[in-house]
């Protein structure tokens, strides 16, 4: 019941392993943000900063992938065979705004 718990009231303990990745994830998706706002506030050519913007869009849609693959393995996989069926809604929503 404590899994189910903490995925309902929007929160999920993760493992050393899960969360050290996806820390880093974002770790290197920060630098490479202010990395762009240094080269806006040097004047960088704007092609040159359009690829890095395209970098950190591919780098959190790897984020998303590796996240949204850890939660139905854990989450979405336990409802499902406890039966609670709404979790398959919120997944179907989320996927929807993800491919906005």
């Amino acid at each position: 019941m404590d899994n189910y718990t903490e995925c309902c009231h929007k929160t999920k303990e993760r493992s050393e392993k899960e969360y050290k990745d996806l820390i880093n994830r974002l770790s290197r998706i920060e630098g490479q943000v202010r990395g762009i706002k240094k080269m806006v506030e040097n004047d960088a050519y704007c092609p040159d900063i359009l690829i890095q913007v395209s970098a950190v869009n591919a780098a959190l849609n790897s984020f998303n992938k590796v996240l949204l693959g850890n939660h139905i393995r854990t989450c979405v996989a336990r409802d499902i065979r406890e039966g609670k069926e709404e979790t398959i809604d919120e997944l179907v929503v989320t996927l929807q705004k993800l491919m906005r």
